[in-house]
């Protein structure tokens, strides 16, 4: 439950038509946010071609097309710190601000995952506490990495433990790892360098024990977890032979497994059957990665989902990622102790 009382969970489009999805996955700019990030020198955020456009009114309208039913915002990378921790932090309240304005006029519809002014540590404290007890954020969002800041860093360890005991869902968003430029080849991160970069924050929490630590915070990964799904035998390996962890478990497998994963990008016909091998799909979510995916590429790829062979005679992606988002947002309303 949210501090104003919000209760609502993701619900279906009724019985007479498709369930309606429940967009985890889900993007928003300012006119602000853009203009800080421009100043900054980044005209061509993640080697991408530009900045997108969106408002309310073309996010709902790509939702209705959709079956969408319900997105929880967020913004994306390059996140909110241009390099100046006072500017970051007023960024991130001026776009957490903006965000649950836009959720408040449209209740039903849209949910909010909090901007943190990270690597600052201390204003990401204050800007968590301050998104999730007085705006009623659902969630917080993070990158991952930091400026080279990755998220098993010990310097976060007093924000995850925070997070941990308010049992607060974390959304990771993928970011340019250092040395992009030469990584990516000239070509934009997202098609790549984001997919490794989620697989090593992932390696990042399990191997540094942060994910051991946090048992109570509710982690979502991006693109049905990038490359992990192929990696996590692979890090078992490294975590049991090579002085990574205990042989006696849990196995990189369990851990990872216990995370949340959505389907943003190309879910189908090869990343969610990898995914499904790995870890199984009952913590699997859908994303559509509006706006920095155009809407048209986000209805094609709905269009790939309701096409797909789907997990059962009888159920749907759609009933499962929304059976899925239910159980997730469910645990808002769990006691937090004090």
């Amino acid at each position: 439950m949210t501090p104003s009382g919000r209760t609502e969970s993701p619900t279906s489009s009724g019985a007479s038509g498709p369930t309606g999805l429940v967009d985890v996955h889900a993007h928003f700019v300012t006119d602000r946010y853009v203009a800080e990030a421009r100043a900054a020198g980044i005209e061509h955020p993640d080697g991408m071609p530009g900045w997108p456009e969106w408002s309310p009114e073309q996010h709902l309208d790509l939702m209705d097309r959709g079956g969408i039913t319900k997105s929880y915002l967020s913004v994306s990378s390059p996140g909110v710190h241009f390099g100046d921790d006072t500017a970051a932090r007023a960024l991130a309240r001026e776009v957490n601000e903006f965000g649950a304005q836009v959720r408040d006029e449209h209740p039903d519809r849209f949910g909010l995952f909090a901007s943190l002014p990270l690597p600052d540590v201390e204003g990401a404290l204050a800007e968590a506490s301050y998104a999730l007890d007085v705006l009623g954020a659902d969630g917080v969002a993070v990158e991952t990495n930091h400026h080279g800041m990755y998220p098993g860093d010990s310097r976060l360890e007093p924000l995850w433990q925070e997070l941990n005991r308010r049992g607060v869902l974390v959304f990771v968003h993928p970011t340019s790892p250092r040395h992009a430029d030469e990584l990516a080849l000239g070509r934009p991160r997202p098609m790549l360098e984001f997919l490794f970069d989620t697989a090593r924050a992932a390696g990042d929490l399990l191997f540094n024990g942060v994910l051991a630590r946090t048992p109570d915070i509710r982690w979502i990964l991006t693109h049905g977890g990038g490359a992990l799904p192929l990696l996590a035998d692979r890090m078992e390996l490294f975590r049991t032979h090579f002085g990574g962890g205990p042989a006696d478990g849990p196995t990189a497998r369990e851990q990872l497994g216990a995370l949340w994963y959505d389907m943003a990008g190309t879910p189908f016909p090869r990343q969610i059957p990898a995914l499904d091998a790995a870890f199984g799909t009952d913590r699997l979510l859908y994303g559509s990665d509006y706006c920095w995916t155009p809407s048209s590429a986000a209805l094609e790829q709905v269009a790939s989902v309701d096409a797909a062979a789907q997990p059962s005679g009888t159920d749907t992606w759609r009933d499962l990622t929304t059976r899925n988002a239910r159980r997730l947002f469910a645990a808002e309303s769990a006691p937090v102790a004090t």
